[in-house]
């Protein structure tokens, strides 16, 4: 095998005519890898996704070739997969209003310039979920908001269409199964990737700890912040220090945080897939 790239979380190794998609048990905020792994968080982030492409396969195809033939030193963490030629936007989906798109609407009434009512809270649900796309960066790069004419002008309208449809429909789907679970999927963002013969098919992680903000239900309430089960717990610990991301280093993260955040990745595994993590 060849290593062949090494994102944020995840290193790709060809194999053959397939990849090997490994999660490691890195963990980035703000686009930003801190120095201190999770450990097991990579095993999980992998389990959650095989099991949120079941889940979705009636709606858009996957990357996904074996989650068991893969090299015996990544069993458990690593994903065979077909090659793509990835989308080069990352499809953002959100349906409750919170993070950056907060900050936006507090500024100017708007999310990546969608108009929204007035009198929204942090945790408000949107009337109707925002397609907000983003570039894709570079490891040490920040992705960046983008308009969907911007996409439409970077990926061809329809490309960029089906992107955008696929990515809504996948929320929706995942939102319904999530909250019959008694979590609510604020937000989250999905890569896309075109194989050999033309399929768009979705690709990199799904609905994940990672990639999503995870609430409980029960305890959601407008206008604070909510209990979650995702990796949210990491970014406020990482600003609380007054770390920002420009600086020359990330603070290394104490041990009850990797516990306390490790705790939430499986407790959100459990709770929606219905099985035991051991």
């Amino acid at each position: 095998m060849e290593l062949i790239h090494r994102g944020k979380v995840r290193d790709v190794y060809a194999d053959g005519g397939d990849l090997i998609l490994v999660a490691s048990d890195r963990v980035s905020v703000y686009d930003v890898v801190l120095p201190t792994p999770i450990p097991g968080k990579g095993a999980l982030l992998t389990a959650l996704s095989l099991w949120w492409f079941d889940q979705l396969a009636d709606i858009v195809p996957n990357h996904v070739v074996s989650g068991e033939d893969v090299p015996a030193e990544f069993a458990g963490r690593a994903v065979r997969v077909k090659r793509l030629d990835m989308v080069k936007v990352e499809a953002v989906v959100r349906g409750y209003l919170t993070g950056s798109g907060l900050a936006d609407y507090d500024a100017t009434g708007a999310v990546c310039g969608i108009e929204l009512p007035a009198g929204l809270v942090d945790g408000s649900r949107l009337p109707e979920p925002l397609y907000t796309p983003t570039s894709k960066a570079d490891v040490g790069d920040h992705d960046m908001p983008m308009t969907f004419a911007q996409t439409a002008d970077e990926l061809g309208a329809d490309l960029a269409a089906r992107v955008r449809d696929i990515t809504m429909a996948v929320y929706r789907r995942g939102s319904e199964i999530a909250l019959d679970k008694g979590i609510i999927i604020a937000d989250t963002k999905l890569e896309f990737g075109i194989d050999a013969e033309g399929t768009l098919r979705l690709a990199d992680e799904v609905l994940t700890s990672d990639s999503s903000r995870f609430w409980d239900a029960a305890a959601w309430k407008p206008g604070q912040t909510q209990p979650s089960f995702d990796k949210q717990f990491v970014r406020d610990w990482a600003k609380s220090t007054g770390w920002r991301p420009d600086d020359a280093e990330a603070p290394e993260i104490p041990q009850d945080i990797i516990d306390a955040t490790l705790a939430r990745y499986i407790e959100a595994y459990e709770l929606l897939t219905g099985r035991r993590w051991s």
